[in-house]
């Protein structure tokens, strides 16, 4: 199993010495040696060494070799170590709210003539989930889909995206978190719209025509699963009103 880089960091980060090199080399706003980060922690160049080299297999820290201040002097070049422009967050369950914030920045830029914010937002959203559609089926190149297929290569995507997708039954996918909570708690209304336009759009890039999107919300849980299409009235493809 491929560990997540977040966690690998946050597990690197876990041991007092290197949290501490790691802020210190933060700080500095300038390349650090391995001296400088030993003395910062009170602790030996070789064992600083070790510590150091575990933060930047994490990606925290890169190293390259440097002349101190600049300057070149006789002998060998120092290793020095400065923070990567890694973002580390880790939430469990996962939550992408960079992606609604995205969703949210690129309505509003992109708002139509006698469209509202909430219209812009959802259509954004569809466009979104059908981008990311799109490019799966490019990747994959599933051909036709029947229900069961669908929903297997779904549940694969959306694991990936934070849904937590539960095969209830062989043509029922439920998603058990939401990627937008606790936002969707505050404005659930647009916030589940955009959900729902995004999981619309998703199956409509990936040719899944045997497969809906439709809106049953559970409290705890994302307000949209993913049915057959063919099961009746009450499971074809909604969108929520405008």
């Amino acid at each position: 199993m491929t560990t997540d880089p977040a966690i690998s960091a946050v597990a690197a980060l876990d041991d007092e010495l290197r949290r501490g090199m790691y802020v210190f080399i933060r700080g500095a706003r300038r390349p650090v040696t391995r001296d400088e980060a030993a003395a910062s922690v009170g602790i030996s160049r070789k064992l600083a060494a070790f510590h150091l080299d575990k933060l930047v297999a994490a990606g925290l820290l890169r190293a390259h070799y440097e002349p101190v201040g600049g300057i070149r002097k006789v002998g060998r070049t120092p290793k020095v170590y400065e923070p990567t422009e890694a973002d580390i967050r880790v939430t469990i369950p996962e939550r992408r709210h960079e992606m609604l914030a995205e969703i949210l920045m690129d309505a509003v830029l992109a708002e139509d003539t006698g469209e509202n914010a909430r219209q812009a937002a959802i259509r954004v959203a569809g466009h979104r989930g059908q981008q990311l559609g799109t490019a799966e089926r490019e990747r994959t190149r599933p051909g036709r889909l029947g229900v069961e297929r669908a929903l297997t290569l779904t549940e694969d995507m959306l694991a990936r995206h934070g849904f937590e997708p539960n095969r209830e039954s062989p043509a029922c996918l439920r998603l058990r978190n939401c990627p937008f909570h606790p936002l969707a708690a505050e404005a659930p209304e647009l916030v589940c719209g955009i959900n729902h336009a995004f999981l619309t759009g998703m199956l409509t890039g990936l040719a899944a025509s045997s497969v809906s999107a439709v809106l049953v919300p559970r409290p705890g849980e994302c307000c949209v699963e993913l049915r057959s299409a063919s099961s009746g009235e009450a499971e074809t493809r909604r969108r929520p009103p405008e």
